[in-house]
């Protein structure tokens, strides 16, 4: 990575007028792993690679629009004055969870047209949505975005972290919180557990890995977001902080009320809608 007077150079790769940036290459590098692993696991649960790749086609542009768009309400008042500034995602400025929001509208629609259990495919996609999450916040990084409120460096050298991380943390001239790393490492922790245990016989219903992901971003991130200083706000609250309530009490509860209403299948189970249809 080229530096510029001691910060990380955010352009990647340049031939004569295209940049490549850093922000794009690393989105991009979580999106393929996370597409891998969720066509690993969609051969375990009788999802075809074909359904896996079509939903990806569809959900990613529309998943960047909404990312985009939630970003882009919430900053109107810039976006209004600066027009030319909305497509400019290189620029930064996309929200996860319009993104989230966006991807999951499509996967919905794709699964009941084409009879797949939207909980079993919302659950394979889950822990590698978390992966790819963790990996795109270094895009951040590489942005000097989504950071916190200022440091020390003392206080940045007790997290014993690389010395191109603690100078790519000097920004306008004061040290800063890396909330992007926070994230990162909460979105990590939270894959690790869940790929280690979502195989364990009798554990989970369909659905109930997507909701335990759900409960552990939004738990980690309504903390994180706390710490921030380029939050969205409706009046005095963070929309970010309001939206991690909502989704985490809101996954828990689901989960109690899907047990005690419903006869889930196990995830283990796989797909069996469309074997039903035939």
């Amino acid at each position: 990575m080229n530096l510029i007077l001691g910060v990380l150079n955010p352009i990647a790769l340049q031939l004569g007028p295209l940049a490549i940036h850093w922000y794009g290459v690393i989105i991009a590098s979580g999106v393929v792993l996370a597409v891998v692993l969720a066509l690993r696991e969609a051969k375990r649960r009788n999802v075809s690679e074909d359904d896996i790749l079509n939903l990806i086609l569809w959900a990613l542009p529309f998943a960047l629009i909404g990312a985009r768009l939630y970003y882009v309400i919430f900053e109107w008042s810039y976006y209004q004055a600066n027009p030319s500034e909305i497509i400019k995602i290189w620029h930064g400025g996309i929200a996860i969870y319009g993104g989230l929001i966006a991807a999951t509208i499509v996967f919905i629609i794709y699964c009941r047209k084409h009879f797949l259990s939207p909980w079993l495919v919302l659950d394979i996609a889950a822990p590698t949505v978390m992966i790819a999450q963790a990996i795109g916040r270094w895009g951040n990084f590489m942005n000097q975005e989504a950071f916190g409120a200022k440091t020390t460096l003392h206080f940045l050298e007790t997290l014993h972290l690389p010395n191109w991380v603690t100078d790519q943390m000097l920004i306008d001239g004061a040290y800063r919180q890396p909330t992007f790393l926070y994230e990162s490492t909460w979105n990590v922790l939270g894959f690790i557990i869940i790929m280690s245990v979502r195989h364990r016989q009798g554990w989970f219903k369909q659905g109930e890995i997507l909701l335990s992901y759900i409960a552990w971003y939004a738990f980690g991130r309504f903390f994180v977001e706390g710490m921030r200083t380029d939050s969205l706000f409706i009046g005095p609250l963070r929309v970010s902080q309001i939206l991690s309530l909502v989704l985490f009490f809101g996954a828990i509860g689901l989960w109690i009320w899907r047990r005690k209403q419903q006869t889930l299948p196990d995830y283990l189970e796989g797909n069996t809608l469309r074997s039903a249809v035939k």
